[in-house]
Protein backbone atom coordinates (compact mmCIF):
# COMPACT_ATOMS: atom_id res chain seq x y z
CA UNK A 1 0.00 0.00 0.00
CA UNK A 2 1.47 3.37 -1.02
CA UNK A 3 1.02 6.67 0.76
CA UNK A 4 2.67 9.92 1.81
CA UNK A 5 3.95 10.81 5.28
CA UNK A 6 1.97 13.83 6.45
CA UNK A 7 3.22 14.08 10.03
CA UNK A 8 5.88 12.56 12.27
CA UNK A 9 5.84 12.75 16.06
CA UNK A 10 7.93 10.81 18.61
CA UNK A 11 8.75 7.90 16.30
CA UNK A 12 5.25 7.58 14.86
CA UNK A 13 4.59 8.50 11.23
CA UNK A 14 1.15 9.34 9.93
CA UNK A 15 0.73 8.19 6.33
CA UNK A 16 -2.05 9.49 4.07
CA UNK A 17 -3.36 6.82 1.68
CA UNK A 18 -5.79 7.91 -1.03
CA UNK A 19 -9.22 6.41 -0.49
CA UNK A 20 -8.43 5.20 3.01
CA UNK A 21 -7.21 8.14 5.07
CA UNK A 22 -4.35 8.55 7.54
CA UNK A 23 -2.70 5.47 9.06
CA UNK A 24 -0.39 5.57 12.09
CA UNK A 25 2.85 3.76 11.30
CA UNK A 26 6.21 2.88 12.77
CA UNK A 27 9.38 2.67 10.69
CA UNK A 28 11.06 -0.70 10.26
CA UNK A 29 14.40 -1.12 12.03
CA UNK A 30 16.21 -1.43 8.71
CA UNK A 31 16.01 2.34 8.25
CA UNK A 32 17.88 2.96 11.51
CA UNK A 33 20.61 0.54 10.41
CA UNK A 34 21.34 2.40 7.18
CA UNK A 35 20.94 5.84 8.75
CA UNK A 36 17.76 6.76 6.86
CA UNK A 37 15.12 8.72 8.74
CA UNK A 38 11.63 9.04 7.25
CA UNK A 39 10.63 12.65 6.56
CA UNK A 40 7.32 14.44 6.22
CA UNK A 41 6.61 14.41 2.47
CA UNK A 42 8.21 11.01 1.85
CA UNK A 43 6.34 8.68 -0.53
CA UNK A 44 6.37 5.31 1.21
CA UNK A 45 5.18 1.73 1.00
CA UNK A 46 3.44 0.45 4.12
CA UNK A 47 2.15 -2.84 5.45
CA UNK A 48 -1.00 -2.46 7.54
CA UNK A 49 -1.94 -4.48 10.62
CA UNK A 50 -5.45 -5.92 10.84
CA UNK A 51 -8.38 -5.69 8.46
CA UNK A 52 -9.33 -2.14 9.36
CA UNK A 53 -5.91 -0.66 8.47
CA UNK A 54 -5.73 1.00 11.90
CA UNK A 55 -1.93 0.92 12.04
CA UNK A 56 1.03 -0.25 10.03
CA UNK A 57 4.75 -0.28 9.31
CA UNK A 58 6.76 1.68 6.75
CA UNK A 59 8.68 -0.89 4.71
CA UNK A 60 10.04 1.25 1.86
CA UNK A 61 10.89 4.92 1.32
CA UNK A 62 10.82 5.91 -2.34
CA UNK A 63 13.63 8.01 -3.78
CA UNK A 64 13.26 11.68 -2.88
CA UNK A 65 13.05 14.39 -5.54
CA UNK A 66 14.48 16.85 -3.03
CA UNK A 67 14.90 17.38 0.68
CA UNK A 68 15.08 20.55 2.70
CA UNK A 69 16.60 20.77 6.15
CA UNK A 70 14.80 23.76 7.66
CA UNK A 71 12.06 22.57 7.88
CA UNK A 72 12.82 18.87 7.38
CA UNK A 73 10.51 18.01 4.48
CA UNK A 74 10.92 15.91 1.33
CA UNK A 75 9.48 16.03 -2.20
CA UNK A 76 8.50 19.69 -2.24
CA UNK A 77 7.25 21.08 -5.57
CA UNK A 78 7.22 24.74 -4.54
CA UNK A 79 7.31 27.13 -1.59
CA UNK A 80 4.88 29.88 -0.64
CA UNK A 81 6.59 32.47 1.53
CA UNK A 82 4.16 34.57 3.55
CA UNK A 83 5.04 37.98 4.93
CA UNK A 84 2.75 40.72 6.17
CA UNK A 85 2.93 44.18 4.62
CA UNK A 86 2.48 45.80 8.02
CA UNK A 87 2.19 44.80 11.70
CA UNK A 88 4.88 43.48 11.62
CA UNK A 89 6.66 45.37 8.85
CA UNK A 90 8.23 42.99 6.31
CA UNK A 91 11.87 42.12 6.91
CA UNK A 92 13.03 41.93 3.28
CA UNK A 93 16.49 40.73 4.26
CA UNK A 94 14.88 37.70 5.91
CA UNK A 95 12.66 37.17 2.86
CA UNK A 96 15.70 37.24 0.58
CA UNK A 97 17.49 34.70 2.76
CA UNK A 98 14.61 32.28 2.34
CA UNK A 99 14.51 32.86 -1.42
CA UNK A 100 18.25 32.13 -1.62
CA UNK A 101 17.86 28.84 0.26
CA UNK A 102 15.02 27.78 -2.05
CA UNK A 103 16.96 28.85 -5.18
CA UNK A 104 19.90 26.74 -4.00
CA UNK A 105 17.62 23.71 -3.86
CA UNK A 106 15.87 24.54 -7.16
CA UNK A 107 12.48 24.93 -5.47
CA UNK A 108 10.23 27.54 -7.16
CA UNK A 109 8.85 30.23 -4.85
CA UNK A 110 5.64 32.23 -4.67
CA UNK A 111 5.73 35.32 -2.45
CA UNK A 112 2.49 36.10 -0.64
CA UNK A 113 2.04 39.44 1.14
CA UNK A 114 -0.80 39.43 3.68
CA UNK A 115 -2.90 42.22 5.29
CA UNK A 116 -3.86 43.91 2.03
CA UNK A 117 -6.89 45.37 3.86
CA UNK A 118 -4.78 47.76 5.99
CA UNK A 119 -2.11 48.89 3.51
CA UNK A 120 -2.38 51.52 0.78
CA UNK A 121 -2.40 50.50 -2.89
CA UNK A 122 0.82 52.48 -3.31
CA UNK A 123 2.65 50.41 -0.67
CA UNK A 124 1.25 47.19 -2.14
CA UNK A 125 2.48 48.11 -5.61
CA UNK A 126 5.93 49.04 -4.30
CA UNK A 127 6.46 45.66 -2.61
CA UNK A 128 4.97 43.76 -5.52
CA UNK A 129 7.23 45.49 -8.05
CA UNK A 130 10.45 44.72 -6.14
CA UNK A 131 9.90 40.98 -6.36
CA UNK A 132 8.01 40.69 -9.64
CA UNK A 133 10.97 42.40 -11.30
CA UNK A 134 13.17 39.76 -9.66
CA UNK A 135 11.24 37.01 -11.44
CA UNK A 136 8.88 35.86 -8.68
CA UNK A 137 5.11 35.48 -8.68
CA UNK A 138 3.85 37.92 -6.03
CA UNK A 139 0.32 37.63 -4.62
CA UNK A 140 -1.34 40.23 -2.40
CA UNK A 141 -3.95 38.77 -0.03
CA UNK A 142 -6.01 39.47 3.04
CA UNK A 143 -6.71 36.48 5.28
CA UNK A 144 -9.18 38.62 7.22
CA UNK A 145 -11.28 39.44 4.14
CA UNK A 146 -10.32 36.25 2.23
CA UNK A 147 -9.22 38.50 -0.63
CA UNK A 148 -6.84 36.84 -3.12
CA UNK A 149 -7.23 33.40 -1.49
CA UNK A 150 -8.81 31.73 -4.54
CA UNK A 151 -5.95 32.99 -6.71
CA UNK A 152 -3.44 31.53 -4.24
CA UNK A 153 -5.37 28.25 -4.07
CA UNK A 154 -5.23 27.90 -7.86
CA UNK A 155 -1.41 27.91 -7.68
CA UNK A 156 -1.39 24.92 -5.31
CA UNK A 157 -3.41 22.36 -7.27
CA UNK A 158 -1.60 19.08 -7.90
CA UNK A 159 1.50 20.11 -5.95
CA UNK A 160 3.08 19.70 -2.54
CA UNK A 161 3.76 23.20 -1.26
CA UNK A 162 5.75 24.22 1.78
CA UNK A 163 4.25 27.31 3.42
CA UNK A 164 6.67 29.35 5.49
CA UNK A 165 7.07 32.76 7.04
CA UNK A 166 7.84 34.57 10.28
CA UNK A 167 5.46 34.34 13.20
CA UNK A 168 2.66 36.86 13.33
CA UNK A 169 2.21 37.39 9.59
CA UNK A 170 -1.09 35.49 9.35
CA UNK A 171 0.35 32.22 8.02
CA UNK A 172 -1.99 29.99 10.02
CA UNK A 173 -4.97 32.20 9.14
CA UNK A 174 -4.19 31.84 5.43
CA UNK A 175 -3.83 28.06 5.79
CA UNK A 176 -7.23 27.99 7.50
CA UNK A 177 -8.67 29.86 4.48
CA UNK A 178 -7.15 27.34 2.06
CA UNK A 179 -8.61 24.21 3.67
CA UNK A 180 -11.13 23.06 6.26
CA UNK A 181 -9.73 19.71 7.41
CA UNK A 182 -7.43 21.07 10.11
CA UNK A 183 -7.94 24.28 12.04
CA UNK A 184 -4.55 25.83 12.68
CA UNK A 185 -4.07 27.69 15.94
CA UNK A 186 -3.58 31.39 15.23
CA UNK A 187 -1.25 33.48 17.37
CA UNK A 188 -1.73 36.94 18.76
CA UNK A 189 0.62 39.78 17.88
CA UNK A 190 2.69 41.25 20.66
CA UNK A 191 1.80 44.95 20.57
CA UNK A 192 5.12 45.92 22.12
CA UNK A 193 7.44 44.29 19.59
CA UNK A 194 4.99 43.45 16.77
CA UNK A 195 6.01 39.82 16.65
CA UNK A 196 3.75 36.83 16.63
CA UNK A 197 3.69 34.00 19.09
CA UNK A 198 4.91 30.72 17.62
CA UNK A 199 1.87 28.50 17.02
CA UNK A 200 3.26 25.74 14.78
CA UNK A 201 5.61 23.34 16.56
CA UNK A 202 6.28 20.73 13.90
CA UNK A 203 6.02 20.27 10.16
CA UNK A 204 2.95 18.53 8.77
CA UNK A 205 1.27 18.04 5.42
CA UNK A 206 -2.39 18.92 5.05
CA UNK A 207 -4.34 17.23 2.25
CA UNK A 208 -6.45 19.94 0.58
CA UNK A 209 -7.34 18.38 -2.81
CA UNK A 210 -6.46 15.19 -4.68
CA UNK A 211 -2.64 15.00 -4.81
CA UNK A 212 -2.48 18.51 -3.36
CA UNK A 213 -0.78 19.10 -0.03
CA UNK A 214 0.36 22.11 1.91
CA UNK A 215 3.10 21.82 4.49
CA UNK A 216 2.90 24.19 7.42
CA UNK A 217 6.21 24.92 9.11
CA UNK A 218 7.27 26.49 12.41
CA UNK A 219 7.63 30.27 12.12
CA UNK A 220 11.18 31.50 11.72
CA UNK A 221 12.82 34.72 12.83
CA UNK A 222 16.31 34.21 11.37
CA UNK A 223 17.96 32.10 8.68
CA UNK A 224 21.66 31.37 8.48
CA UNK A 225 23.27 30.81 5.09
CA UNK A 226 25.80 28.39 6.57
CA UNK A 227 26.51 26.28 3.50
CA UNK A 228 26.77 29.09 0.94
CA UNK A 229 30.03 30.74 -0.07
CA UNK A 230 30.16 34.42 -0.95
CA UNK A 231 31.37 33.62 -4.48
CA UNK A 232 28.15 31.72 -5.27
CA UNK A 233 25.69 34.15 -3.68
CA UNK A 234 25.00 36.06 -6.90
CA UNK A 235 23.76 33.01 -8.77
CA UNK A 236 20.82 32.76 -6.37
CA UNK A 237 19.53 36.17 -7.49
CA UNK A 238 17.59 35.34 -10.70
CA UNK A 239 17.51 38.98 -11.85
CA UNK A 240 21.33 39.12 -12.00
CA UNK A 241 21.66 36.54 -14.78
CA UNK A 242 20.95 38.72 -17.82
CA UNK A 243 23.40 41.43 -16.72
CA UNK A 244 26.38 39.31 -15.64
CA UNK A 245 27.71 39.24 -19.20
CA UNK A 246 28.24 43.00 -18.93
CA UNK A 247 30.71 42.63 -16.04
CA UNK A 248 34.33 43.23 -17.05
CA UNK A 249 35.77 40.47 -14.88
CA UNK A 250 34.76 36.83 -14.75
CA UNK A 251 33.70 35.93 -11.21
CA UNK A 252 32.76 39.56 -10.51
CA UNK A 253 31.56 40.01 -6.92
CA UNK A 254 29.39 43.00 -7.97
CA UNK A 255 30.73 44.87 -4.94
CA UNK A 256 33.89 46.83 -5.88
CA UNK A 257 34.96 45.94 -9.45
CA UNK A 258 35.30 48.94 -11.80
CA UNK A 259 32.94 47.72 -14.56
CA UNK A 260 29.93 45.76 -13.27
CA UNK A 261 26.75 45.04 -15.20
CA UNK A 262 24.80 44.37 -12.02
CA UNK A 263 25.62 47.70 -10.38
CA UNK A 264 24.87 49.50 -13.64
CA UNK A 265 21.46 47.77 -13.80
CA UNK A 266 20.77 48.92 -10.22
CA UNK A 267 21.67 52.51 -11.12
CA UNK A 268 19.34 52.34 -14.12
CA UNK A 269 16.50 50.94 -12.01
CA UNK A 270 16.46 47.57 -13.77
CA UNK A 271 17.42 45.72 -10.57
CA UNK A 272 15.79 46.60 -7.26
CA UNK A 273 18.01 48.71 -4.98
CA UNK A 274 16.42 46.96 -1.96
CA UNK A 275 17.41 43.56 -3.30
CA UNK A 276 20.92 44.73 -4.18
CA UNK A 277 21.43 46.31 -0.74
CA UNK A 278 20.46 42.98 0.82
CA UNK A 279 22.88 41.21 -1.53
CA UNK A 280 25.74 43.45 -0.35
CA UNK A 281 24.85 42.90 3.29
CA UNK A 282 24.70 39.12 2.85
CA UNK A 283 27.95 39.12 0.84
CA UNK A 284 29.67 40.95 3.70
CA UNK A 285 28.21 38.51 6.22
CA UNK A 286 29.49 35.52 4.21
CA UNK A 287 32.89 37.18 3.82
CA UNK A 288 33.25 37.43 7.58
CA UNK A 289 31.98 34.00 8.58
CA UNK A 290 34.50 31.91 10.47
CA UNK A 291 36.09 28.96 8.72
CA UNK A 292 37.09 25.79 10.53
Amino acid sequence: MQGKIVKGIAGFYYVHVNGIGVIECKAKGIFRKDGTKPLVGDNVEIETVGEEHASGNIVLIHKRNNEIIRPAVANIDQAVIIFSMIKPMPNLNLLDRFLILMEKQHIPCIICFNKEDIVSKEEQKKLQTVYQNSGYLVLIVSAKRKAGIERLKSELIGKTTVVAGPSGVGKSSIINCLQSEITMETGEISVKIERGKHTTRHSQLIDIFDDTYICDTPGFSSLLLDDIEKEELGKYYPEFVQYEGQCKFQGCSHIHEPVCGIRQAVEQGDISKERFDNYKQLYQELSEKRRY
